[in-house]
């Protein structure tokens, strides 16, 4: 209770997903199938890394959010999924794992700009992601993180089930790190302990893209939210249904940035350094709230409208990033 974690910084085949029977034998965007958004090229694959064994590292792991795409694979066990809008008002999702690490990981999908400054927050992350565009991958050669995409961790990826590429690229994250680093590698600046006094009773929210929407619903029998995603309620290969404890949506700047996709279209920059207003929902409720993040290697503040620390609810967060009015 009262708990301050921060110091800085389906229908698949199951068994295939678990085994990686279908194994990836070079970078995600190959000869043998679709370029990934067109994101460049990888370079020619050289041998795996070893799995990190860099103290309070959590994994990042970016991750396709097409309809193709759906059902996801291990998305339950994220600590924390972040929604970002992306070119042509989709969403993609960044999922944050320490206190678990799942078999596999994916549709494992590429990075952008945005995720660098979001995962500052977290100290020497390991971020896992399909590859980048060209233009990137200098920035993120310079980041605080550890990259380890395909084409230099070749046996941690695997092409699996019957979608097509791109959204197909699997992660098997005990090839990247050895084991979760557990909770304290959460230096994101998140509470979790008992609700704030007040609030208002709200069981349905729904956030809106310009072609994706996202919508929570309060379910009292498991005491957590139901995601559904484009009005199809979100299961993961398993089938099993997502069920965050705490939804937060989070008011930011979104602006362009000095990056396009291979269509021309501008790739949206989220600003998550800054201030704004939140909303946060858990217990069947929804807090008005503020936070704060003053650089980008500092965890983000959210406080209750009388500006005390705002407490989450023990288990998955949604942080959903939406663009402030």
């Amino acid at each position: 209770m009262g708990r301050m974690v921060r110091k800085r910084r389906a229908s698949l085949a199951v068994a295939a997903l678990a085994t990686g029977t279908a194994v990836l034998a070079a970078g995600c965007t190959g000869g043998h199938g679709p370029a990934d958004d067109g994101r460049g090229r990888p370079k020619s694959p050289t041998a795996s890394a070893s799995p990190s064994t860099h103290p309070g590292s959590v994994l990042a792991v970016k991750i396709d959010n097409a309809g193709p795409a759906r059902p996801h694979t291990g998305l339950r066990d994220a600590d924390v999924v972040y929604v970002e809008q992306v070119e042509g008002g989709l969403s993609r999702l960044m999922a944050i794992y320490a206190s678990k690490l799942p078999k596999a990981v994916g549709p494992v999908r590429s990075a952008r700009e945005s995720d660098l400054e979001l995962l500052g927050q977290y100290h020497d992350p390991t971020l896992a992601f399909s590859g980048a565009q060209h233009k990137l991958l200098p920035l993120i050669d310079k980041a605080h993180l550890k990259a380890e995409p395909p084409d230099k961790a070749t046996d941690a990826y695997f092409r699996g089930g019957d979608r097509p590429a791109p959204h197909n690229l699997y992660l098997h994250p005990a090839r990247l790190m050895r084991s979760a680093p557990g909770a304290d590698a959460l230096t994101n600046g998140f509470r979790f302990g008992a609700a704030p006094a007040g609030g208002r009773p709200d069981t349905s929210t729904t956030v809106a893209y310009p072609s994706a929407r996202f919508a929570f619903r309060w379910s009292a029998d498991r005491h957590r939210w139901l995601v559904s995603m484009d009005g199809t309620p979100t299961m993961t290969t398993d089938g099993q249904p997502v069920t965050p404890a705490t939804v937060v949506v989070q008011h930011v700047k979104i602006r362009k940035s000095g990056f396009r996709d291979f269509l021309g279209n501008n790739t949206p920059y989220t600003e998550t350094v800054g201030s704004g207003k939140a909303e946060v929902l858990r217990d069947g409720k929804v807090y008005e709230a503020g936070w704060k993040r003053a650089k980008a290697a500092d965890g983000t503040d959210f406080t209750t409208a009388d500006g005390r620390p705002m407490n989450f609810a023990s288990g998955q967060v949604w942080v959903v990033f939406v663009k402030a009015s």
